[in-house]
């Protein structure tokens, strides 16, 4: 039998709120109405562009058990001043009664595959006893959300954050209460709202601020900015691991050899002089750094690093994070598609690119616009010319006014399609795609490349 996620009394206590319109019990929790299913609690919010209390008949409709509103409503609700705090409360009342071990994760690139490697790992050492944000809730309401998901008898969670802004990392932190902390990698991203990269790093060491005593922060060692994320997790820390390639790494990979499967072979080097050999299932260097990022944590929760990495030899790639598919093509035969539609920065590109560059076949690059660079954003655009050209590709896709700049840097040398949006880059690729092409797809969400992928077959 199901165990239940949250009583009508537990929210009202939880959010000060009035049940009313009768009890219930909720089994899981959603605050859009299109993911409600049955049993669940529906989270009415008001936003900047819609009134979640419009879609309180359509979640009652998918099964809704109970409700948190703010507005008059004949079912079974709680009633609240504001649901976005009530959200909060919810979380935070979560994380107080959870005996769970927890994981935060944030990081310029590398978050969601992180946490969802974190998880993987996790759960084969401690099967159906670990929580993870799902998607990619790592915001203001997504981290309330997760937490306020959290099963009563997990044993572990991991928790994804994000940020844009100064502040926000130390306000998500503040919700989770990590006993251990990790920063995947720190490069440009957002920098419209920085001064510079190091004022990057600055914010995501906020993280470190919410680390429960005696925890764990676990830093890239290669960064620029070791040294820097270090002395913001100095005071809040009992316990520092550092992961990478370099000498000095506390979590540090020896050897690390592409298999003929496409990921790689890693001998890694661990605290106390243990080592582990294993295979990281998905290609690409910046895997093999997540990897580490992954047995760094986990060894600081206690798991079996031996299953960590039998775990980690399993992984496939996620929906715009490394899925591989074949796609069909109208003139016939075949293409590799490699989905990384899920956001995208100068980092990121060159990760992928280097990826796609080891593929066989004609390399083409489908590339949509960075956003969110500020006045850089010209000068970064324009520098993915070297990872394009490294990676050998033969023909790129570009997509958004913003490639402009690389459109002119790859004139002469690479066949370029330059288009505005993703609906015209769908209507190209049936001329621009060949049968045994390699096809990497990279750009920012708002971009729309997601539907691309989805023309080309990817669901």
């Amino acid at each position: 039998m199901n165990t239940s996620l949250w009583t009508a009394a537990e929210v009202a206590a939880a959010c000060g709120g009035t049940i009313r319109g009768g009890d219930f019990t909720a089994f899981g929790i959603a605050f859009d109405s299109r993911e409600v299913t049955s049993g669940d609690l529906f989270v009415a919010m008001r936003g900047e562009e819609t009134d979640g209390h419009r879609f309180l008949p359509a979640a009652f409709a998918a099964g809704a058990a109970g409700a948190i509103a703010s507005e008059p409503w004949d079912g079974p609700h709680v009633a609240v001043p504001d649901g976005f705090r009530a959200l909060r409360d919810l979380g935070r009342a979560a994380r107080d009664r959870t005996d769970a071990r927890v994981i935060g994760v944030t990081g310029s690139v590398g978050k969601t595959g992180t946490k969802e490697a974190l998880w993987a790992v996790l759960n084969r050492w401690q099967p159906g006893r670990v929580h993870r944000s799902v998607k990619s809730y790592n915001n203001h309401t997504g981290v309330p959300l997760s937490l306020a998901r959290t099963p009563r008898d997990a044993a572990l969670a991991v928790f994804e954050m994000g940020m844009n802004h100064a502040g926000e990392l130390a306000d998500l932190t503040a919700l989770v209460r990590p006993h251990v902390a990790v920063v995947t990698t720190i490069a440009p991203a957002h920098t419209e709202f920085f001064a510079d990269e190091a004022a990057i790093a600055d914010a995501k060491g906020e993280i470190f601020r919410g680390l429960e005593p005696g925890g764990t922060a676990v830093i890239p060692f290669d960064s620029p900015h070791r040294e820097r994320l270090i002395a913001a997790a100095r005071p809040h820390a009992g316990g520092i691991l550092t992961f990478g390639t370099g000498a000095g790494a506390d979590v540090r990979a020896t050897e690390a050899i592409p298999s003929a499967s496409g990921g790689t072979f890693v001998s890694a080097r661990l605290p106390g002089g243990r080592e582990l050999n294993f295979t990281v299932a998905l290609p690409g260097d910046h895997w093999v750094s997540n990897a580490l990022a992954v047995l760094a944590a986990a060894d600081a929760v206690g798991a079996d690093l031996g299953i960590a990495g039998l775990a980690l030899a399993e992984m496939n790639g996620l929906p715009g994070r490394g899925r591989r598919f074949s796609a069909p093509l109208a003139g016939g035969g075949m293409a590799l598609v490699i989905d990384e539609s899920y956001n995208a920065n100068p980092a990121s590109i060159a990760a992928t690119l280097a990826v796609l560059g080891r593929e066989p076949g004609r390399h083409v690059a489908v590339l949509g616009e960075m956003r969110e660079l500020g006045s850089d954003s010209s000068r970064y655009h324009a520098a993915l010319a070297g990872p394009v050209e490294a990676a050998r590709v033969e023909a790129a896709l570009l997509v958004g006014e913003a490639m402009a700049p690389l459109a002119r840097a790859l004139e002469g040398r690479v066949q370029i399609v330059h288009v505005p949006d993703a609906a015209s880059a769908i209507a190209a690729a049936a001329d621009l795609l060949r049968e045994g092409d390699a096809v990497l797809v990279k750009g920012s969400n708002g971009v729309g490349l997601s539907r691309f992928v989805a023309a080309l077959g990817g669901s």
